[in-house]
């Protein structure tokens, strides 16, 4: 277990996609506190022979990774699936110490990030009312919005959390379905429709996604627990070229890649309605697809709200 005045350690997720990795890490070496940082890279197996030069391009550039404090790469032998990999990668490292920031292959973060992801983990670690730190913040930024802000659940675009907090993780989506209505939430859980949540759920569990960003957030929403927003993005997405598992071309959700405070100020551990009504109108205005067009539905909605446009946009694609 670390001190928590040291820098929690890093979880990159990474599969076949060479070009991506390389401006993920570059951007997060970048990091003022990249060097006090331990890095652990997780790479998933190939699914087939015509992947696996892609997986080996990708476990080569791992060898010449540089400027952190320590880089552990854990390669898998088979294919497990995003959603398998950051679930045992996520466990493993809050096991180990006892929080964990994650990240995946295609996002881009702010020289800020680890700043504002070690700040928050420092200042709401011992409130048990808070289930992450959040790095990507919706381009809802208009008017007086605060430095900082709650939203409830979790979200799934550059994030932390703690061993207490991901505790409360359920993997049975059946179970979280069934809880939300069984306690009146659906509604609000899906931003009143506008999310597709409840669908991107019920997918899930007849087989047609793997998501574990949708359980995450369903079992932080279930739980009562927010997660902290900054007031500009620090995280962009490079995925948005159609080559991630859940990945689309839809800009809608693009945004430029801010700063934080140099010291992050502790703010009142209370959903934000401001930011809460600023979100689902930006929920709102995205158009609805009809029925049939069932797999744009999830490809518009999987990250909105809580779990950011690439995993969002392709949910009947197989996991890879």
């Amino acid at each position: 277990m670390i001190k928590q005045s040291e820098p929690a350690p890093v979880a990159l997720f990474v599969f076949n996609r060479p070009s991506h990795m390389k401006l993920a890490v570059s951007a997060l070496a970048s990091n003022e506190f990249a060097a006090q940082t331990p890095l652990f890279i997780f790479s998933d197996g190939a699914r087939n022979p015509e992947e696996q030069k892609k997986v080996d391009q990708v476990r080569q550039q791992t060898k010449n990774v540089a400027g952190f404090k320590s880089l552990t790469v854990v390669e898998r032998n088979e294919n497990i699936g995003l959603a398998a990999s950051i679930i045992d990668g996520v466990s493993f490292l809050c096991e180990q110490y006892g929080r964990v920031i994650v990240l995946e292959d295609d996002l881009i973060t702010s020289p800020d990030f680890l700043r504002f992801m070690n700040q928050g983990l420092r200042l709401y670690g011992g409130n048990s009312k808070v289930a992450s730190i959040h790095g990507y913040a919706y381009p809802v930024a208009e008017g007086n919005i605060p430095e900082s802000y709650f939203l409830r659940g979790a979200d799934c675009w550059g994030w932390a959390t703690w061993a207490r907090a991901w505790r409360h993780f359920e993997p049975d989506g059946a179970k979280l379905l069934k809880l939300l209505n069984d306690r009146g939430l659906a509604a609000e859980f899906d931003y009143g429709g506008n999310a597709y949540f409840l669908r991107i759920l019920s997918d899930q569990i007849e087989g047609k996604n793997n998501s574990w960003a949708i359980r995450w957030h369903a079992s932080a929403f279930l739980a009562n627990m927010l997660t902290l927003y900054p007031q500009r993005s620090l995280v962009a997405n490079s995925g948005f070229d159609g080559s991630g598992t859940h990945s689309g071309s839809d800009d809608v959700y693009k945004t430029l890649i801010g700063s934080a405070p140099k010291e992050l100020k502790p703010i009142e551990v209370v959903e934000n309605q401001l930011l809460k009504a600023k979100v689902a109108d930006f929920f709102g205005k995205i158009t609805r697809p009809d029925e049939k067009s069932s797999n744009e539905i999830v490809r518009i909605s999987r990250r909105i709200a809580g779990h950011a446009l690439r995993k969002l946009r392709s949910i009947r694609s197989r996991p890879r």
